[in-house]
């Protein structure tokens, strides 16, 4: 289960610096809200989305691990509050696989400039 809610919430956040975001958002509200609190856990997303893409535009990788942490944690719990989710969600993160892929990656390049070399960290 833990390692299913890790991939649930790598393929969320990974997701949400992408173009396929608008798309998925309100799949990934559904089921982790099960149809109760859809809207506010839409929100939630959204507001999650704007912290990544801050934290990544500001190089501050602790604010977007804190992101990802915060969605592994409630989608293991919805995991262990719902035993018909795992399999929902082995089904939603199947069906995003390929959209994962075909969105734009964003690489980050660390260099340190010492005595005329570049060499990377």
């Amino acid at each position: 289960m833990a390692a299913l809610a890790a991939s649930g919430a790598t393929t969320l956040v990974g997701l949400m610096a992408t173009e396929a975001w608008t798309q998925v958002r309100g799949r990934l509200a559904r089921f982790l809200g099960r149809g109760e609190d859809d809207e506010v856990i839409d929100a939630e997303l959204e507001e999650s989305r704007e912290e990544l893409i801050a934290a990544r535009r500001n190089g501050d990788e602790d604010g977007a691990a804190d992101v990802a942490a915060e969605w592994r944690i409630r989608i293991r719990r919805a995991l262990r509050d719902n035993p018909e989710a795992e399999q929902e969600l082995r089904a939603i993160l199947d069906e995003l696989a390929p959209r994962q892929a075909a969105g734009p990656s964003v690489a980050i390049n660390h260099n340190t400039i010492s005595g005329g070399h570049t060499t990377p960290r």
